[in-house]
């Protein structure tokens, strides 16, 4: 776990990594690597975690997931930070989407970018189910515990200290 960047967890951009096909934990630290390409300052990066599928296609298979907070580029927005991750997506080996929460190599989802909202078809901000997700808390609650979200009441460590026990997630 990497130490705060020098800016207020209002900046950050949080970005969660998920892959379930192939060397996932070489996948996901390969993409945390990419990603501090698009950052001003070193990223703070979580521990990868070994997770249960969650609304996936029956026998889906396990998930390798980390959270990823990163300070933008100057002049990045949402939009264009979400189409580079598409990019590093497609480098990895995703393909088109066949069905929903399908297996795949690489999963980048953008959760919050600073205080922005967004309700477009291509980006809703913060993600929609982020403080419902162990497999994204968890690992955010490693570099950002007291974020809150924006929309949200409670800190990060507040809304994981409130979910259900019905997500496996352990620390790889």
């Amino acid at each position: 776990m990497n130490s705060k960047p020098k800016t207020q967890n209002s900046k950050l951009a949080i970005v969660a990594l998920g892959s379930n096909l192939g060397d996932s934990r070489k996948i996901i630290l390969d993409a945390m690597a990419r990603l501090q390409n698009l950052s001003d300052q070193p990223i703070l990066k979580s521990s990868l975690w070994q997770t249960s599928p969650v609304n996936c296609p029956p026998d889906s298979p396990r998930f390798v997931n980390a959270v990823a907070g990163l300070v933008p580029r100057t002049g990045e927005t949402p939009e264009s930070l979400l189409e580079k991750l598409r990019s590093l997506e497609k480098e990895s080996g995703r393909q088109p989407k066949m069905a929903l929460n399908e297996p795949r190599p690489l999963d980048l989802d953008l959760i919050a970018f600073g205080a922005e909202t967004r309700a477009t078809p291509e980006l809703v901000l913060p993600h929609p189910r982020a403080h419902q997700r162990r497999f994204v808390l968890q690992p955010l609650s490693e570099i950002a515990p007291e974020l809150v979200l924006p929309g949200q009441g409670k800190t990060v460590s507040q809304l994981l200290a409130g979910l259900a026990d019905d997500e496996t997630v352990v620390r790889l």
